[in-house]
């Protein structure tokens, strides 16, 4: 199992475009961290987002690249969770303003500026009507090759995607230091070209106003922080993993980036803390056609009318697993104590506290016959219909 150590130590030191292999982590210079405005109440809203690089099918996956069909499957999966895709837009106004969003909300986005969210992603996007922000550096756009466009980014922004700053030229951390060694006005004066040239570059080519930046590998240093606010940056944002709370300080706001190497980031990313209100899901998962390889109970979508169902997966078609690995995870009450019948190849829990949410997710989760965990865990939710079941939310 990765540690989360390393898994941290990797984020920090994410790798521009050009390289498959991630610099050596650097750990950044202490830095006065802006803290939580207690004046803001907690409203009970979550936003996990999300950061990808680049797609490809016929290539390997690595730490920033991904199968376009996985891609695909994440999507599916955000859909079939009821999990509301935001804009970015809509993401300002709540953390700003306080405007209304679903509790638990997920926000799309691209870094660096890869072809291949034109090419890949942005067709699937468009089917499930999933928002978008690319996260693009000045020295990427028309820079051929696997770059984008300024033509292709232009047509996703006239078909709702937004765009942010990711720098003039993607630096490694030890290029940030090397600049601070050489003394506070050289510092100012490369931190102000990063920063704010990338920023008026993007502003002058597309018709688009700039207000989000992300670091480059997430590395930023206190005087990043400070330039933010000077060139009107609303929101900066880390690759430190976590779901964002309007009271969470708007320069240093955690993003979870999706690994090609490393699926259970992806599961962490679209699972909301035990504990925290739900939305209620009931228009978005009736009638959603959701399909899963092995059959479960209670079916996918289903509305039932008990709050003590019995949850469980026919693996009997499922090969070269080890039994000993399966983990079954429900909404509300994390990992619980499934058992799995060897005879009938069932996978169960019986449910034995009411279920409290209108909407239940469940994820099944393994290992092969040689330690890998499996690629696409299962996954699926259904809905309580609480009428039915003749239970008030207070019981």
């Amino acid at each position: 199992m990765i540690k989360l150590t390393l898994i941290l130590g990797f984020l920090a030191s994410i790798c521009a475009w050009a390289q498959e292999t991630p610099p050596t982590p650097t750990p950044a210079p202490p830095v006065a961290l802006p803290v939580e405005d207690p004046a803001i109440p907690d409203d009970g809203v979550r936003v996990s987002i999300l950061g990808y690089h680049e797609l490809a099918e016929n290539l390997p996956d690595t730490e920033m690249r991904i199968k376009t069909s996985k891609f695909r499957r994440q999507m599916e999966t955000i859909r079939q969770l009821g999990l509301k895709v935001i804009t970015l837009q809509e993401f300002t106004a709540w953390k700003k303003d306080g405007k209304p969003l679903p509790n638990q909300s997920v926000l799309l986005t691209f870094d660096d500026g890869w072809k291949s969210v034109y090419t890949d992603a942005y067709p699937i996007l468009k089917e499930f009507g999933f928002p978008f922000t690319i996260f693009l550096y000045k020295n990427y756009v028309d820079g051929g090759g696997k770059a984008l466009s300024s033509t292709m980014i232009e047509e996703m922004i006239q078909n709702g995607a937004s765009i942010g700053s990711h720098s003039v030229s993607h630096p490694y951390p030890i290029t940030v230091k090397s600049y601070r060694k050489k003394g506070e006005n050289a510092f100012d004066a490369y931190l102000r070209k990063e920063m704010g040239e990338s920023k008026r570059f993007l502003e002058s080519k597309f018709p688009v106003k700039i207000n989000t930046y992300a670091y480059p590998g997430g590395f930023f240093t206190a005087e990043m922080l400070k330039l933010g606010q000077e060139f009107s940056y609303d929101f900066m944002f880390t690759v430190l993993p976590g779901k964002i709370k309007r009271s969470l300080p708007n320069e240093t706001l955690p993003r979870n980036i999706i690994l090609g190497t490393y699926d259970r980031g992806f599961e962490t990313a679209t699972t909301f803390r035990e504990g925290q209100s739900a939305p209620d899901n009931r228009e978005l998962i009736t009638g959603l056609v959701q399909t899963t390889p092995h059959p479960v109970t209670p079916e996918p979508g289903a509305i039932i009318n008990s709050r003590l169902p019995e949850i469980s997966a026919d693996l009997s078609k499922l090969e070269n697993f080890n039994p000993s690995t399966l983990t079954m995870k429900v909404a509300g009450f994390g990992e619980v104590p499934a058992t799995f019948d060897p005879q009938t190849m069932k996978f169960s829990w019986q449910v034995n506290r009411r279920l409290r949410q209108a909407g239940c997710q469940v994820v099944i989760n393994w290992s092969d016959l040689a330690g890998k965990p499996a690629e696409s865990p299962l996954r699926w939710s259904f809905q309580v219909d609480r009428e039915a079941a003749y239970l008030p939310d207070d019981e």
